[in-house]
């Protein structure tokens, strides 16, 4: 990790170098803060997957560094949710395709299109977003 950009209450970001070690890292980073935060272990597990398959997408076609945030939004109305974004320096989209049978890739998008409540894309002018928002317990 090259370091904790922010980490308070409700938020925590970090950047990590692209780096054969980042999906692991990335991975450890925000299950602790997950762990910290109290979150039930069946949306902190499904979090850590999700995190896991965006930085090994990040880190297969972007030769940058990686940027991951999570935060703990309280709405004023509805439940709370966890917002997940993983950025890259490639602007291009992720391209969501059916894995055949036999394939070794191709599904991470789709866990993620089936696991969270709502899931995007968005450019900016340092590169890409991938983001997804899972429902909390209220």
């Amino acid at each position: 990790m090259s370091g904790v950009i922010d980490i308070d209450g409700a938020r925590a970001e970090w950047t990590f170098p692209a780096e054969a070690n980042a999906v692991r890292t990335a991975r450890h980073a925000v299950r602790d803060t997950l762990n910290a935060w109290g979150l039930d272990p069946g949306t902190r597990d499904v979090t850590v997957l999700l995190v896991s398959e965006l930085v090994t997408n990040s880190l297969r076609y972007a030769s940058g560094p990686i940027g991951v945030r999570v935060a703990h939004r309280e709405p004023v109305e509805g439940p709370p949710s966890l917002l997940v974004e993983v950025s890259d320096p490639l602007p291009d989209p992720p391209t969501e395709r059916v894995a055949a049978h036999d394939d070794e890739g191709g599904r991470g998008l789709q866990l993620v299109a089936g696991s969270a409540r709502r899931w995007g894309t968005r450019r900016d002018t340092e590169g890409k977003t991938v983001w997804f928002e899972l429902a909390l317990a209220g």
